[in-house]
């Protein structure tokens, strides 16, 4: 049976206890005013105050108040208090740099390690100043010679003054976009296509560098730029495959000028090396004909002096000599048949061997020209010595 049905006991079903007669249990919900007022006390008396006792007069009542008012005050003070503390420390990391403003105006730079502002009265601002950063630029821009050309750039930088960073500019990272875009447009324009698609491109990146750091000096951004990476150079879509056929004849170009170079660079010095031979070799066949020269002079002057000695004598043993030389190297045999009748045996072996080797050496070795020189230049002798002789006897008469 529910303790709410007609005719039926309410006061002995009613889960609250609060029957209609005053003879009922005295137990309701919890009030919360009541609930209030001795949390209140509680912390009154944990403060050092006096707690509100139940069952006091209206004045100690208003008196428990006024001493709850208090205790909430001491406790707002302590909180705000703690957050001051709390708000006047901060720590600055090894990364980072601290610019600190008072009242708006710039106070100092804070290096790393734990610091101590002003609340309320002191901002500060944590830039990290060490790490690289990245900043990236695309765009199609005109070349001196009038084609168009899209340009791939990339952007390290870093954080080089954090005061000028801060304050200097409302958005460095911005104005870093702008001067970036900025540079790379007067380079590009100041430039061809082949030095911007080819080899120019790694002097490209070195020009549009200095010029940027020259402009976010003069922005006062705070910035350092770290390097500028031209990540790619193409031609518009519409001339991409004329612009490959001009490549790749440069390419062949190029291929035909390395091996011209290489063949170069061997038949160079193998002429060099054949004209440092013919110098020489003809620098040896100088000395040569100069020391036979001179070998021959002097056989002369020695021959010539035994001459004068005896001229007969001298004279008989150079024909023999000669005659030596002429026949030693022929095959014919002389034979006197009017001296002697005896019958004479002849060497046809060794007649045919000379025969053989004279034949043989006719093309090679140059002993029998020799030969015939020194004959020659024999008789030229003898017929001066003996004009010379006859000179002599016609003067002496």
């Amino acid at each position: 049976m529910a303790w709410n049905e007609p005719g039926g006991n309410r006061n002995d079903n009613d889960p609250w206890g609060t029957g209609g007669g005053r003879g009922g249990n005295d137990q309701g919900p919890p009030d919360l005013d009541e609930a209030l007022k001795k949390g209140l006390d509680k912390l009154n008396r944990l403060l050092g105050g006096k707690g509100n006792k139940s069952g006091g007069s209206g004045g100690s009542s208003s008196s428990g108040g006024a001493g709850g008012f208090g205790a909430i005050l001491a406790l707002a003070a302590i909180i705000f208090a703690g957050y001051v503390v709390f708000q006047s420390f901060y720590t600055v990391n090894e990364q980072e740099r601290a610019v600190v403003l008072r009242f708006g105006e710039f106070s100092r730079t804070e290096t790393p390690g734990l610091r101590f502002k002003v609340p309320l009265i002191d901002s500060v601002y944590l830039v990290r100043v060490t790490n690289v950063r990245n900043a990236e630029s695309t765009g199609q821009m005109l070349t001196q010679d009038e084609n168009l050309v899209s340009v791939d750039l990339q952007v390290q930088y870093r954080v080089g003054d954090a005061q000028a960073y801060v304050l200097n500019v409302r958005d460095s990272n911005q104005a870093l976009a702008f001067a970036t875009d900025s540079a790379l447009r007067h380079e590009v324009g100041s430039s061809t296509l082949d030095d911007v698609l080819t080899e120019g491109r790694a002097e490209l990146a070195v020009r549009v560098e200095q010029r940027l750091q020259s402009f976010v000096e003069e922005y006062g951004t705070g910035l350092t730029i770290v390097r500028v990476n031209v990540e790619s150079t193409q031609p518009p879509d519409a001339v991409q495959d004329a612009f490959r056929e001009v490549q790749r004849a440069r390419e062949d170009e190029q291929q035909v000028k390395e091996e011209a170079e290489t063949y170069r660079n061997k038949v160079v010095p193998e002429a060099r090396g054949r004209a440092q031979r013919l110098t020489e070799e003809a620098a040896a066949y100088k000395e040569e004909v100069i020391e036979r020269a001179r070998g021959e002079t002097s056989r002369f002057l020695a021959v010539l002096g035994v001459y004068q000695t005896a001229p007969e004598v001298t004279r008989e043993r150079m024909y023999i000599q000669a005659l030596e030389g002429v026949l030693s190297n022929t095959s014919k045999v002389l034979v006197d048949t009017q001296s002697s009748d005896n019958m004479m045996y002849l060497p046809l072996d060794r007649l045919t061997n000379r025969s053989g080797a004279s034949t043989g050496s006719q093309s090679g070795s140059g002993s029998s020209g020799s030969d015939i020189d020194i004959k020659t230049l024999s008789d030229q002798v003898i017929q001066e010595l003996r004009g010379r002789q006859d000179t002599g006897v016609r003067r002496s008469r």
